[in-house]
């Protein structure tokens, strides 16, 4: 799982929900493994380990088997709220929904297996326009579930190095309810958490400061941006991979020459894949 990649639908990353650690250590591991050279359906079964999360994560063995049967119990019963389609098409709506539709944890082994609700399913396949992709690796070592969501929600805006939420709609997306009513409180368990494990676990760096209206706080701006090793890094990578290969038998060399600024090569493949069979007598 070392490169698994996340996609989400931007609708999904801005839904209501609020999961555990660990509950989003599963639903995280098994989106990773959606393939986006094709079309995913509700009767893909997906499974991990506690192998597999304890060495993504950097936790434990025992502490993940322990944390994983109970995870996955609550998680058939986890609901989302989601507030538009996918790729944005058509009217805006509220739909409520389950992240997945059946679930089990097979104890000998210490494997949870899963398939995605249907509803869920536009929101994680074949996605053309309005997604968000960030690496697994990238939250792995957070603990802070607030952290991934935050890191999420920046990753979305990633190309703008600047995100303004109000503190409203922070809230109803965390679904904190009555937690952290006062200022204080969120600020120190939520937002500064959040803020310290992304500098400190991601290939981002983040700074924050409070907007009022009035004499209330009413708005969070977050300021971040790739931080410079890792951006180093990732051209370096890049460089070698030109050099030869290719994604899905489109040679790197075509690839590079049909990448739009900021489109990743994988996505550059898939589009050229997509463009490719449009042309197709039909």
């Amino acid at each position: 799982m070392q490169n698994a990649q996340i996609y989400k639908a931007n609708a999904l990353v801005e839904a209501s929900y609020r999961l555990t650690l660990y509950e989003q250590r599963i639903i995280l591991a098994c989106i990773s493994q959606v393939r986006r050279d094709e079309p995913l359906t509700d009767r893909k079964l997906y499974k991990i380990s506690a192998q597999e999360i304890a060495d993504f994560s950097g936790t434990q063995l025992g502490t993940a088997y322990q944390n994983m049967k109970a995870a996955s119990e609550r998680l058939f019963d986890r609901r989302v709220s989601l507030h538009e389609s996918p790729n944005r098409k058509g009217p805006a709506r509220v739909k409520l929904t389950r992240w997945v539709q059946t679930i089990e944890y097979l104890e000998d082994e210490g494997i949870v297996a899963l398939r995605f609700g249907t509803d869920m399913i536009p929101y994680l396949s074949q996605l053309t326009e309005q997604f968000t992709r960030y690496a697994l690796a990238d939250i792995a070592k957070m603990s802070s579930t607030h952290a991934i969501r935050l890191y999420e929600m920046l990753a979305q805006w990633r190309g703008k190095g600047k995100r303004e939420v109000s503190l409203e709609w922070f809230r109803e997306a965390l679904q904190l309810d009555n937690k952290y009513s006062n200022i204080r409180d969120l600020k120190r368990w939520v937002v500064e958490v959040a803020t310290d494990q992304i500098n400190e676990h991601s290939p981002l760096w983040v700074s924050w400061e409070q907007r009022k209206t009035g004499r209330k706080v009413t708005h969070l701006i977050f300021s971040f941006g790739e931080k410079e090793k890792k951006s180093t890094q990732n051209k370096s990578n890049a460089s070698k991979r030109s050099s030869k290969g290719a994604i899905y038998g489109i040679p790197f060399t075509v690839i590079e020459g049909k990448a739009y600024p900021g489109e990743s090569y994988e996505d550059t493949a898939l589009r050229i894949l997509d463009e490719a069979k449009s042309r197709e007598p039909r």
